[in-house]
């Protein structure tokens, strides 16, 4: 197993699900939103609070962009959109490919892979996610997971807007041993389900054990008025699991190593 640490893997928070990761000598960032505070509307109105840590421009290049999903102005907003033209690699689903100009779709346990700086090889799975209940797709859309690993960097996995641990579990299963978690939390409610569309904090807590020993990052707890249980309430329930040194939390716009 890749160890989580001693790999020179560095991480800022730009807010909401959009997280900046430095992976192997290149530049990946997650589902990113750089819009201002405002209302956005769409089948349901997404209410932003917080702006963005840093801007596109802090970021410099992108060489990989894991994009969950397109359909919600949370994951992917206007800023984020025109980011994409500049990044070389966007990963999604093969809606959002149909949808966005540029971008590789992947279904659930396709791969391809990146050449690092070094010339080795990072290699990308996308993994199945579910934004809400059993059979919530007609209505909250196809969502993606994706693991990253590759010869001296951690395993990492990215849950995109995943509201299931039993597929978390599937994923464990079949990828193996899991470095880093960078899990959508938040407990996202919207009014459509009658369950959280991304996960809780204590959901949160039963995928932490089934990748035990993975190091826990979350991200889209906040910034947005439909989630429901900010990073606080996640601290807490791993403090009450016994599971907070396992995770590691950001501030939006500090780096972090992992």
């Amino acid at each position: 197993m890749n160890s989580p640490v001693g790999h020179g893997v560095r991480a800022v928070l730009v807010g909401g699900p959009t997280l900046h990761l430095r992976v192997g000598g290149l530049s990946i960032l997650t589902d990113p939103t750089f819009d201002r505070p405002g209302s956005y509307p769409g089948p349901v109105t997404l209410t932003k609070l917080a702006p963005a840590a840093l801007t596109p421009d802090a970021l410099g290049h992108v060489d990989l962009v894991l994009l969950s999903h397109d359909q919600h102005a949370d994951n992917l907003d206007d800023g984020g959109r025109g980011l994409l033209a500049e990044v070389d690699t966007v990963l999604s689903t093969p809606e959002a490919a149909g949808r966005l100009p540029g971008v590789l779709g992947l279904a659930p346990w396709q791969r391809t892979t990146l050449t690092r700086p070094d010339g080795r090889a990072l290699d990308v799975v996308a993994v199945p996610a579910l934004h809400g209940p059993d059979g919530c797709e007609p209505i909250s859309g196809t969502v993606t997971g994706f693991v990253l690993s590759g010869d001296e960097v951690p395993t990492i996995y990215v849950s995109g807007d995943n509201a299931s641990v039993e597929l978390t579990r599937e994923i464990a299963d079949r990828v193996g041993p899991i470095d880093v978690a960078v899990l959508f939390a938040g407990a996202a409610d919207v009014g459509r389900f009658p369950t959280p569309v991304t996960l809780t904090s204590t959901a949160a807590v039963e995928v932490a054990r089934i990748l035990d020993p993975a190091v826990v990052v979350p991200v889209h707890t906040d910034g947005w008025a439909h989630f429901t249980e900010g990073v606080d309430r996640f601290v807490a329930a791993f403090e009450e699991a016994g599971l907070a040194d396992r995770t590691r939390i950001p501030t939006p716009g500090v780096a972090f190593d992992l």
